[in-house]
């Protein structure tokens, strides 16, 4: 008898099931880890298309999958123009299911342990320079809705899903509360006074129809991260600023912070990051001025 692939305990008895069976259950695992739901997306793509590539095989079960037939599947990636950062993700993926299915005991030695990744390397953050932010800033000056959304990822290094989610109940006098989602805790964020002025300024031409969200479309729907990005880019455009992305306002914002000698720690935790290292890799392209100088955000 062989266990439900959507039972909470899996054990010995899933031996048995098939890769795609056993998937269901690994989906689970990762909701119950506090991953996020974009991560369980991916990897669960990442995996489908493996396993796709297996069953071409007739390899249906985990106990059938060998190493090389892994390795196959990654070289078999480069012929379809992935880039090596895009195979390494799904390796990734890849292994950590297979590690799954070890501890679950449905496999007694893991394929995909001795997969090597492809060696590349990771190109640095673009960050944008005085003169573009300022050219942004011209260019999107007329609309006050993402004239805002402009001033407060640079000046707070909010990711562009923080932006579309936030509330008006998160924002105090000075600072924004940035409620806890999927794997990241609750943190909060000081507003800079440009800041501040760009919200306020939204709020005051905001449209009067009831929804907690702040950033709303005409009808008061809340806007969505697909409008934000695709309006930043529509002025990227506009201000002639070439291979930049919405990411881009909060590397810029986290690398400027870093560069005026504000801490380590609080540039980590305002940033939402979850190990300080993520800050660190950006001291690799700046300039710093005396470390520690401040726990104060400095405002571009």
């Amino acid at each position: 008898m062989h266990l439900h692939p959507f039972s909470d305990n899996m054990g010995y008895m899933a031996v048995g099931l098939t890769l795609t069976q056993l998937q269901q259950g690994f989906a689970r695992e990762l909701q119950r880890r506090g991953r996020a739901s974009a991560t369980i997306l991916a990897y669960n793509k990442d995996i489908e298309q493996l396993i796709k590539a297996l069953e071409e095989k007739k390899v249906v079960s985990p106990a059938d999958v060998k190493p090389v037939q892994i390795e196959e599947f990654r070289d078999s990636m480069r012929g379809q123009s992935y880039t090596d950062k895009s195979i390494s993700r799904k390796l990734n993926a890849i292994k950590t299911y297979f590690r799954w299915l070890v501890s679950e005991k449905v496999l007694e030695n893991d394929p995909a342990a001795s997969v090597a990744h492809p060696k590349y390397v990771s190109p640095p953050p673009r960050l944008l320079t005085r003169m573009e932010y300022r050219a942004l800033r011209d260019a999107a000056r007329a609309d006050v809705r993402i004239a805002a959304i402009i001033e407060l990822m640079l000046q707070t290094g909010l990711r562009i899903g923080e932006v579309s989610n936030l509330r008006q109940s998160d924002i105090e006098q000075d600072t924004i509360r940035i409620r806890a989602y999927e794997s990241q805790p609750e943190r909060v964020i000081p507003l800079t006074p440009s800041a501040k002025q760009g919200l306020e300024q939204y709020m005051a031409s905001r449209s009067s129809v009831t929804n907690e969200h702040v950033f709303i479309t005409k009808t008061g729907n809340p806007l969505l991260v697909r409008n934000i990005r695709s309006s930043i880019d529509r002025y990227f455009r506009d201000a002639g600023i070439d291979n930049a992305k919405v990411n881009d306002l909060r590397n810029t914002f986290i690398a400027h912070q870093l560069k005026e000698g504000v801490d380590l720690v609080t540039v980590s935790r305002v940033a939402g990051h979850k190990r300080i290292s993520t800050t660190e890799h950006y001291l690799d392209f700046i300039e710093r001025k005396e470390a520690g100088r401040s726990n104060q955000l400095v405002e571009l």
